[in-house]
């Protein structure tokens, strides 16, 4: 049986369904188990566990000998990284005493010491946690997700523009929600020796220009990138709703990505879905 920790997400959902389709048993840690009915139609088994209830997390995960791990990704109005800090922590401890033979890890590229630079600290703290207990850990650190475009897809839709804090021609390493899926299916099936960490990336690097020709085409408009400057990223995050930390932490982790160019690596694991299949399912989807 295999555990999936935010089996409900865009990265546990391909998790789940790449499992299911190779006929494994799969079980999903949700909140709620109303909120998992399409799964339980499909085939998995639905737990309620809470991150923030490490008793209840470590009874889900004896579900299971293995499991996917992923932190939830905390709500904008709060201290997102005090909030995500903490959850690491209760994961980290639930482990213990959960006879789990393997854990495979959704990390993040860039992943580094530091303060209040959000996903790149938080998820280099799970990491080094997950180096320290003793059960195997695979860690795959993923590039800049391609539905981290999909909240802009009703502005785009409505204006023709597609706002950005990057600029138009930085080419990103980008990867879609089931490419990752699809790897951690794999390592969570593989041998126990098959450790550390991996890289994921898209068929290809691309750009905001060229997000902005995907949703052309999928939505017969022309698209004009805009890009917000570095020195109005803070507010732009508290016009979304952030709070004052955690529109401080996304600034300083964008910062930090773009500055240090997403630090992935030359040998990637490479998915195949391709920005322009990515863009224009989803447009075809709402």
């Amino acid at each position: 049986m295999y555990i999936i920790l935010g089996g409900t997400g865009h990265v546990g959902s391909a998790v789940t369904e790449t499992l299911l389709g190779r006929g494994e048993e799969v079980t999903i840690i949700t909140r709620q188990a109303s909120h998992a009915g399409a799964w339980s139609a499909k085939g998995a088994e639905i737990v309620e566990a809470s991150v923030e209830d490490v008793a209840s997390l470590r009874a889900a995960f004896r579900h299971g000998r293995r499991a996917f791990l992923l932190n939830p990704p905390a709500d904008p109005s709060t201290d997102t990284d005090a909030v995500e800090r903490r959850t690491v922590s209760n994961i980290l401890a639930a482990l213990e005493g959960s006879k789990l033979e393997k854990v495979v890890a959704q990390s993040t590229g860039g992943a580094q010491p530091g303060e209040r630079i959000g996903d790149l600290s938080v998820l280099w703290e799970l990491e080094e946690g997950l180096r320290r207990q003793s059960i195997p850990a695979a860690i795959n650190r993923g590039a800049y997700y391609m539905s981290n475009w999909d909240g802009l897809l009703d502005v785009v839709r409505d204006t023709g523009k597609l706002p950005t804090m990057f600029a138009a021609d930085l080419a990103i390493p980008m990867v879609a929600p089931r490419d990752l899926g699809t790897l951690a299916a794999e390592r969570l099936v593989s041998s126990p020796d098959d450790v550390g960490v991996r890289y994921v990336e898209g068929p290809a690097r691309y750009t905001p220009a060229d997000v902005a020709k995907a949703f052309s085409k999928a939505l017969a408009r022309p698209v004009e990138v805009v890009v917000t400057p570095r020195d109005q990223w803070k507010e732009s995050f508290l016009n979304l709703g952030f709070s004052e930390a955690a529109a401080d932490s996304y600034a300083r982790m964008t910062a930090v990505s773009v500055d240090g160019g997403f630090d992935m690596s030359d040998n990637a694991w490479r998915g195949t879905t391709t920005l322009e299949r990515y863009i224009t399912e989803l447009v075809s989807s709402r």
